[in-house]
């Protein structure tokens, strides 16, 4: 086990309001994806999140309903088994409300991602186990113990992690609204590891329908080949769990999606599909020379939905309909990590 120690943080009081540790983001037309799609492309930038991912949502609500929840002045401790993403979620929200973190990773996270979770704040970073299932292990047999006010921080499956995501959609439903023929979307595009993201749509967009048009947005759910636990799930129609991960996109590492995820990938509005990690990638490169924005592989499956042509085949639509791609980000990328990808594949 390696433990790699940073300054702590002091604990804020909870007499002071508790501000929201995420931004509205912008919801921005892309002339270019537009161009290749036949429709009009919308990206809802997650990437400027304060974590820099989706994360930020989610993990950022449970991190703030633990604060206003607990007796005034606890010196609450958060603890995250994460890959990375949401890790860097925690820590960027404990932080920014005085608190501590420790972040529990396998080892196999990058050494440029450790680095950013330190710089972040976290008060350790703690790498133990082949995997995120080992990683989550340590963290709740052998190290919440320990702790009196220890918060228990999972990566997606928590209905404060669902509800935080749930804030994307209002979002995205008000800047419609703000456009000069704004309406809702017909699609939503989304990456899938564990599926809170995936979640908080389907609960935002339920919990929309009675002000909004009755028109249903459908929802597109990608994974990539090697990662697929909820495609070969709702094929399956039963909750499988897979051998392990093949895929590089290791943001989207998750053996086994929360049960609510699965249930939500059998809806008739919600469709799962998949793309390789080739088009991923390459959807990485052409989105960074197109929209000059730098994202993970795991981002890059939502966008190779467009470069691949595969969202004809999935979403029924024409010029004039509005599909939003959720640039979910991620910091596990480099441009030189980019370009070790491009000679993997040899793109």
């Amino acid at each position: 086990m390696t433990i790699l120690p940073t300054p702590t943080t002091s604990t804020r009081k909870q007499s002071q309001p508790v501000p929201q540790p995420w931004i509205k983001t912008p919801l921005i037309y892309s002339k270019a994806l537009s161009k290749i799609a036949g429709c009009k492309i919308y990206m809802k930038l997650e990437n400027v999140q304060p974590s820099g991912s989706f994360k930020s949502r989610g993990i950022g609500n449970l991190v703030r309903q633990a604060v206003l929840n607990a007796p005034p002045s606890t010196p609450l401790h958060f603890y995250c088994s994460s890959g990375g993403n949401a890790g860097l979620a925690c820590v960027a929200a404990a932080s920014s409300l005085g608190y501590e973190s420790t972040i529990i990773v396998p080892t196999s996270t990058k050494p440029m991602m450790i680095s950013k979770i330190r710089e972040a704040g976290a008060t350790d970073v703690i790498q133990i186990g082949q995997t995120w299932f080992e990683a989550d292990q340590h963290l709740r047999n052998d190290v919440l113990p320990n702790d009196p006010n220890g918060v228990y921080v999972p990566p997606f499956d928590h209905p404060d992690i669902w509800k935080g995501a749930e804030s994307l959609v209002e979002e995205i439903e008000d800047q419609m609204d703000a456009q000069e023929d704004g309406d809702k979307a017909d699609g939503i595009v989304c990456s899938v590891g564990g599926g809170g993201l995936l979640i908080g749509i389907c609960q935002g967009l339920e919990s929309g329908q009675q002000t909004r048009s009755s028109k249903q947005t459908q929802v597109i759910a990608v994974e990539t080949l090697g990662a697929d636990s909820l495609d070969q799930s709702v094929k399956a129609g039963s909750l499988l769990t897979l051998p392990g991960i093949t895929s590089l996109a290791t943001s989207l590492g998750c053996v086994r999606v929360a049960t609510t995820a699965f249930e939500y990938g059998q809806k008739p509005h919600v469709h799962t599909c998949t793309v390789s990690d080739r088009e991923a990638v390459h959807a990485c490169m052409k989105f960074a020379d197109d929209e000059r924005i730098l994202v993970e592989p795991a981002c890059g499956a939502t966008i190779a939905m467009v470069y691949t042509g595969r969202l004809k085949e999935v979403l029924d639509y024409d010029e004039e309909s509005k599909v939003v791609l959720v640039v979910c980000g991620g910091s596990n990328i480099s441009l030189e990590m980019l370009n070790g990808y491009k000679e993997m594949f040899d793109l």
